[in-house]
């Protein structure tokens, strides 16, 4: 048995350190370790390793937290057999995060309801997972957060902030029209990030022809997709909505 001004002054030791992990489990490990008669050092290593992934989980939730997913999906829910035309071996080789640390991006282009923001936040999951910081945002989010940087004139340290995030997903690039400023301040995004070798993922219901229909110049659109397929995954999604399919079959 523990006296209880021992118990007490072990866990006010453990507040003291900031090490809730242990502090939590420290009580059950020192049962454990009298019961199979274990010896200090072994209780000590088990109570570390309490404590160290407890702080692994807590960075993980941080860091979950700080990407701002709509919804956390995971590779494991997303049903490959429904979209063929997508390589599971290729994209579970992407979920190791080692194209984050190339500077390499992916595209998933395809008709809404396909499946590619589920893959897209799922790899920013997994990229999280493999210690990656990421940030998710839509398209029209981001130009229009960019734009009043602009006006403000903080835009070079809002880029500056965006640039030290290694991984950005940019979803539903051509689902709501930008103005010409908008599209301005987003080619300046993208380039930057080629720059700097940061990774973006973006998802697309455009194919890469029908791009200036949201830069609207010719010329930029040839430049930035020139810098985005460069050092580049891409995806083809191909056939019907998953929630349109769905619908059809409740119906």
């Amino acid at each position: 048995m523990i006296a209880a001004a021992c118990e007490m002054q072990v866990d006010a030791g453990l507040k003291l350190l900031k090490m809730p992990g242990a502090a939590r489990a420290w009580r059950a490990l020192a049962r454990e370790a009298q019961a199979q008669g274990q010896g200090y050092d072994a209780f000590l290593a088990a109570l570390l390793d309490a404590e160290l992934q407890s702080r692994r989980e807590n960075r993980l939730n941080q860091h979950l937290r700080q990407a701002r997913f709509p919804q956390v999906k995971t590779l494991d829910t997303f049903d490959f057999t429904a979209q063929p035309s997508v390589s599971k071996p290729r994209v579970l080789g992407l979920a190791r995060g080692e194209f984050v640390k190339h500077g390499e991006s992916v595209v998933f282009v395809g008709p809404p309801g396909t499946g590619k923001s589920h893959l897209a936040t799922a790899l920013g999951v997994a990229c999280i997972q493999a210690g990656h910081r990421v940030r998710f945002t839509t398209v029209t989010a981001l130009a229009n957060d960019l734009l009043a940087a602009r006006d403000d004139h903080s835009l070079t340290r809002v880029m500056r902030r965006w640039r030290a995030i290694p991984l950005v997903i940019l979803d539903e690039l051509g689902f709501v029209p930008l103005s010409t400023d908008g599209a301005q301040v987003l080619f300046q995004f993208i380039s930057d990030r080629y720059d700097h070798g940061r990774s973006v993922i973006v998802t697309t219901n455009l194919e890469f022809s029908r791009w200036t229909e949201v830069f609207h110049d010719a010329q930029m659109t040839a430049a930035l997709l020139d810098r985005l397929t460069h050092r580049c995954h891409i995806f083809e999604h191909r056939g019907e909505s998953y929630r349109f399919r769905e619908s059809l079959q409740r119906q």
